[in-house]
């Protein structure tokens, strides 16, 4: 049986036990306390902090998410360490909402009931699962399947789905050359009736609740699955506030779920669809937004006046948030209103989305 020692996050004040053979951010989400996340996996920096005491075991991780001189300053990432005594440690960013709307992780079983062509790249997945997954919209869990040839996938996607409905889980995935689960599905190495294991919830760009403002949506790509579930879980609350949608394709083939969308807009008037082509044909009827979505996200708050105000959920591939990044901070978005999930490449075994 392996030493059990004591976690005690700064300034919080939070404690908690982590086991000698698992990661602190592990040990985290196993008793229900969501700390700074990104991809658990030592790629991206969202969980570093700083190591007041104790002594660890850093294990292999990007040096882009923590150099050498960091490492050298006792900086560390949450997700690649272990610990071999009761150690504190400095939180260099906390969000006390993500705290105090922790829900712990946990593994389900299930198996995949339905899957469909979107779009020539984008797929739907539809996956029971044995209880109800409680989580918050927005938020993403790790699928493991194994193919029809014996190989065990796992993989990171958002629900697609609200939360309340927490046994019947939808995704829309996108396709990509090399993507291991998503030709799989296409090539019968994942097939309807596929048993899957699911564990979570993660991820921090989840819908929060009783804000003011309008609420910000802006996703390309297999962005629209946690933005769908955030879209909604935010129309049937009783919040009274506009929404702006935007979505981000390259040619109108490449536009989703727009029954859906139509449906939607003409049930909840404070919801506007703003669809934008970056590469729609110059002879085409198309009547819309072209160019890059973060441009049309920039003129639409400018002619609205409403820089500063409300909330953004920003969803997508990383070209796509590290454009709209700066325009949202130059039209004064303060950071704790703004809330990105970087859909990064696979890395190893498993990848956020």
């Amino acid at each position: 049986m392996s030493e059990v020692y004591n976690v005690r996050l700064e300034p919080v004040g939070l404690e908690f036990e982590v086991q000698e053979d698992e990661t602190i951010l592990d040990a985290a989400f196993r008793q229900g306390i969501a700390l700074p996340h990104g991809c658990k996996e030592g790629q991206c920096s969202a969980c570093k902090c700083i190591k007041l005491e104790g002594e660890i075991e850093l294990l292999k991780h990007s040096t882009f998410a923590l150099n050498d001189f960091e490492r050298e300053s006792d900086h560390i990432l949450m997700c690649c360490t272990k610990a071999y005594s009761d150690i504190e440690i400095e939180l260099l960013n906390f969000d006390e909402e993500l705290l105090s709307r922790s829900i712990p992780v946990k593994t389900y079983e299930g198996k995949i009931v339905d899957f469909s062509a979107l779009s020539h790249d984008i797929r739907g997945v539809d996956i029971e699962i044995d209880a109800p997954l409680k989580f918050w919209a927005g938020q993403y869990v790790d699928i493991t399947v194994s193919t029809a040839g014996g190989e065990t996938i796992t993989r990171s996607f958002s629900m697609a789905n609200p939360p309340s409905e927490a046994q019947k889980l939808s995704f829309i995935i996108k396709k990509y050359p090399d993507g291991r689960f998503s030709n799989e599905l296409d090539d019968g190495g994942i097939k309807v009736g596929a048993s899957v294991s699911i564990s979570g919830p993660f991820g921090m760009c989840f819908r929060r609740e009783e804000r003011e403002g309008p609420v910000i949506l802006v996703g390309a790509g297999s962005g629209m699955s946690p933005v769908w579930s955030i879209l909604n879980d935010q129309v049937v609350s009783a919040e009274d506030r506009q929404i702006l949608f935007f979505y981000g394709a390259r040619t109108e083939n490449d536009l989703i779920k727009l029954e859906e969308i139509k449906s939607l807009t003409e049930q909840y008037p404070l919801v506007e669809f703003i669809p934008v082509l970056s590469h729609a044909e110059e002879d085409s009827d198309w009547t819309g937004e072209r160019g890059f979505v973060h441009e049309s996200v920039e003129r639409r708050l400018q002619e609205l006046d409403i820089q500063g105000q409300g909330d953004v959920y920003a969803c997508g591939p990383p070209p796509m948030i590290e454009a709209l990044a700066p325009i949202l901070f130059m039209n004064d978005f303060e950071t704790d209103r703004i809330f990105f999930d970087k859909f990064t490449p696979t890395s190893g075994s498993s990848s956020v989305h």
